[in-house]
């Protein structure tokens, strides 16, 4: 079984940056394609950014060339780096395993973006 803990929101203003981490338990986590994934106010849970065990790399078409995903197996953790930051960023982020599996969401970890 796998746990995974989101930290790294917070409140930024527009062209900021932040870097978000999910830090996840269980020794099998290096063998699973994991991903970020984000909520908004009133909207679905979408996917953000994907990346498979090999490190691979995926992006939703809104955020490639200002998000970064990567991945420390041995660390079993996985990052995104957000930068050059829109108020459509605001959300409450996620990180999971692509595809997700239910048992594997967390609390996530809210980005506003906003002056």
């Amino acid at each position: 079984q796998v746990q995974l803990v989101e930290s790294g929101g917070g409140l930024v203003q527009p062209g900021g940056s932040l870097r978000l981490s999910c830090a996840a338990s269980g020794s099998i986590f290096s063998i699973y394609a994991v991903a970020w994934y984000r909520q908004a106010p009133g909207k679905q849970r979408e996917l953000v950014a994907r990346v498979m065990s090999g490190g691979s790399t995926n992006y939703q078409d809104s955020v490639k060339g200002r998000f970064t995903i990567s991945r420390d197996n041995a660390k079993r953790m996985v990052y995104l780096q957000m930068n050059s930051l829109k108020a459509e960023d605001t959300a409450v982020y996620y990180c999971n395993s692509y595809p997700p599996r239910d048992s594997w969401w967390a609390q996530g970890t809210q980005v506003t973006v906003s002056s």
